[in-house]
This record gives C-alpha cells, sequence and structure tokens, in this order.
C-alpha cells in the first residue's frame, strides 16, 4: 500500500478512536475506574475474528513481508534459537536502527493527523472527560539476533502539543509488555483484574495475522492503563516509555554520537511532558542535561542555553541539587558565547561556591551525565 494511502487510513483511525474517547460514557473521573471503564474489546483477538483483521488494521501496519510462519519459537524468549525467517528483513534494519523515526516521506501526513488531533483536544479542555493519550502501533518488524529471533514493533504516543509536534515514537518488544503486565500486576491487583494481556503462543508467533493482533492488543493494553488514575500514575509504566530511550541516549552521549543521542533525548523530553513527572523533577533535568550537551556538541548554543534555562526554572531554590550548579556553569558560559545577560546566574553560582555547596569550578553537565546512574 503506498505511504500516502497508509497515512490517511491511520489518521482516519485515529481521529475515530480520539472521537469515542472525547464523547465519553460518564462524567468527571468516575469514568476512569476500572468498574466504570467500559473496555470495547478483549485485548487478545480470538481465532474466529481474523477474517475481519485485515480491514480493520488496514494501512495501520507495516509488516516486513505477508508470509506464514509455522516455527515453533517464542519471540518473547531471548534465547529462542533463530530458525528461517518467513518476514524478511529486507534492508538488513538492526533492533537498534528500527528505534528511529520513520523517513520524511510520511511527515506530511503525519503533520495533518497531529493538527487534526490538536483541535480535537482544544474543543474538550472545557468537558469534564479526562484528556487521554492515544497509542498506535505503526509497524511490526521480525529482528533476527542470534541466537534469537523477536518482533520489535514500533510506537507512536500522540497527545496534546503543539499542532506541528510529530508524535513521538518509541519501539518495544514483546517481553517489554510482558515485564510491564507482570509489575503492575504486582503492585496493582485491583484495578489490574479488569485490564487484559495477550497470551503467549507456542506457534505462529511471527506471521502477520498473529503480529497484527498482538498490536491492537498492545494498543488496548496500553489505552486501558491510561484510563485508570492510579495505573497512568505508575512509575513502572513511565519506566516502559522513557527508561529505555534515556538508558541509549545516555550511552550514545558518552561514546560521542552526539546527534543519535540528540533524537533520542527528545524523543524521552516528550514524552515525559506528555506523561506528567510523579516521581520528581530528577529525570526530566537530566534529560535537559543530555540535550544541552548534544545541542553544545553539535554547535547550537541557542538550543542549549535555552535548555539550561528550563532546568533552572525546575530547580527553583534547590540549593542543594547536584545538577544546580553544573547547570548554571553551563548558563553563564553559553550566555557568555551568545553575548546574552548572565549576571543574575553568575552571581547564584559565586553564592554556591562561596557557601562552600559545590567545587570552583563545578562538574560539567557532560562529566554528570556520564557518571549517572539510570535506573
Amino acid at each position: 500500500m503506498h505511504r500516502g494511502a497508509q497515512e490517511g487510513a491511520m489518521a482516519s483511525r485515529l481521529l475515530h478512536r480520539l472521537r469515542h474517547a472525547l464523547a465519553g460514557d460518564g462524567s468527571g473521573e468516575a469514568a476512569a475506574t476500572p468498574e466504570a471503564e467500559q473496555f470495547p474489546e478483549s485485548s487478545e483477538l480470538e481465532d474466529d475474528d481474523a477474517e475481519g483483521l485485515s480491514s480493520r488494521l488496514s494501512g495501520t501496519l507495516s509488516f516486513t513481508s505477508a508470509e506464514d510462519d509455522e516455527d515453533d519459537e517464542d519471540e518473547d524468549e531471548d534465547d529462542a534459537e533463530a530458525g528461517p525467517d518467513p518476514l524478511p528483513l529486507g534492508d538488513g534494519t538492526s533492533g537498534e536502527d528500527a528505534e528511529r523515526s520513520p523517513q520524511p516521506d510520511g511527515q506530511r501526513g503525519s503533520q495533518l493527523l497531529a493538527r487534526q488531533l490538536q483541535d480535537f483536544w482544544k474543543k474538550s479542555r472545557n468537558t469534564l472527560t479526562p484528556q487521554r493519550l492515544l497509542f498506535e502501533v505503526t509497524s511490526a518488524n521480525v529482528v533476527k539476533d542470534p541466537p534469537s529471533k523477536y518482533v520489535l514493533y514500533t510506537l507512536a504516543v500522540i497527545g496534546p502539543g503543539p499542532p506541528d509536534c510529530q508524535p513521538a515514537q518509541i519501539s518495544r518488544r514483546y517481553s517489554d509488555f510482558e515485564r510491564l503486565h507482570r509489575n503492575l500486576q504486582r503492585q496493582f491487583r485491583g484495578p489490574m483484574a479488569a485490564i487484559s494481556f495477550p497470551r503467549k503462543r507456542l506457534r505462529r508467533n511471527f506471521t502477520a495475522e498473529t503480529i497484527a493482533r498482538r498490536s491492537r492488543a498492545f494498543e488496548q493494553f496500553l489505552g486501558h492503563l491510561q484510563a485508570v488514575p492510579e495505573l497512568r500514575h505508575a512509575p513502572d509504566l513511565q519506566d516502559f516509555f522513557v527508561l529505555p530511550e534515556l538508558r541509549r541516549a545516555q550511552s550514545l552521549t558518552c561514546t560521542g554520537l552526539y546527534r543519535e543521542a540528540l533524537a533520542l533525548w527528545a524523543t524521552a523530553w516528550q514524552l515525559q511532558a506528555q506523561l506528567g513527572t510523579p516521581s520528581g523533577p530528577d529525570r526530566p533535568l537530566l534529560t535537559l542535561a543530555g540535550l544541552a550537551v548534544c545541542h553544545q556538541e553539535l554547535e547550537d548554543p541557542g538550543e542549549a542555553r535555552a535548555c539550561c534555562e528550563k532546568a533552572l526554572q525546575l530547580l527553583g531554590d534547590k540549593s542543594l541539587h547536584p545538577l544546580l550548579a553544573p547547570f548554571l556553569e553551563a548558563h553563564v558560559r553559553l550566555s557568555w558565547r551568545l553575548g546574552l545577560d548572565k549576571r543574575q546566574s553568575e552571581a547564584r553560582l559565586q553564592a554556591l561556591q562561596e557557601a562552600g555547596l559545590t567545587p570552583t569550578p563545578p562538574p560539567s553537565l557532560k562529566e554528570l551525565l556520564i557518571k549517572e546512574v539510570l535506573d
């Protein structure tokens, strides 16, 4: 199917689901409880539902091939032996490469979709219906990483934001979804009892039909979690969306691959803005540090300084925070380079040094970024 037709079908489907969400089945937060939330269907589609599967997912998923696989491999097992690949990768895309954003030829349709979605969110601000994120599995690729083989699902996360903002995209495999489900079940037995999750299969894990069913199930699973307030703010859910991107961005930054790292830091920042930060400001601050370092190394001091200013606003008067002095030092240096006012940050940094709260000179943002342990 042509990319333009795929984008149009995806936009149509998302807008239909958004209209349904904004219409609501009730009012206030009461609609967000497991008892009140009317889940549209089971997260695992039954075998007799295959007939209507193609039309429902048309234009949404792109597969590397439509051939069937009769292997007995289980794609969520890291040590599964790799057999013949019924869904060839074509260009040899690796797991890491698959995490990158789609090619620019689909941007026009995505921009139109984003503008339409923003219009709906604006209209819904004064209603009692809670605003939710939308999730769409846009592609699924079979990845061979001997001795294992698995399916990598690319997930678009769509929420409020500027009209020209592209949806954040992440890539996850079945085992990542399963780990999230298992962790939430341990912590929230009551709310999780009403939420379905696609079961494991012993055969045919790599057929287009199975991948399409799981893709739809994962969308519903995440949508159901977002519908329940205590699950929506669970740290494990935020870790699922953000932590892999942060770890990969940190690794790339430490090895000097700043352009690749910048894209991941930006995705992590966008996701945190959409999900909220109930666990505190430390993770957003680390993300801003990564953005500032990459922009500076890529000779974009204006963007680097803007990241420092955002971080200083988040820090407020927290004089004991280990990132305060490094952000102040970077802000002073970048302001001097751009010919902008640096007196306030300079005076604040000097006060910290005179009080013995930070060494002279303070550690750089890059030094702290390298030492930070993400867990």
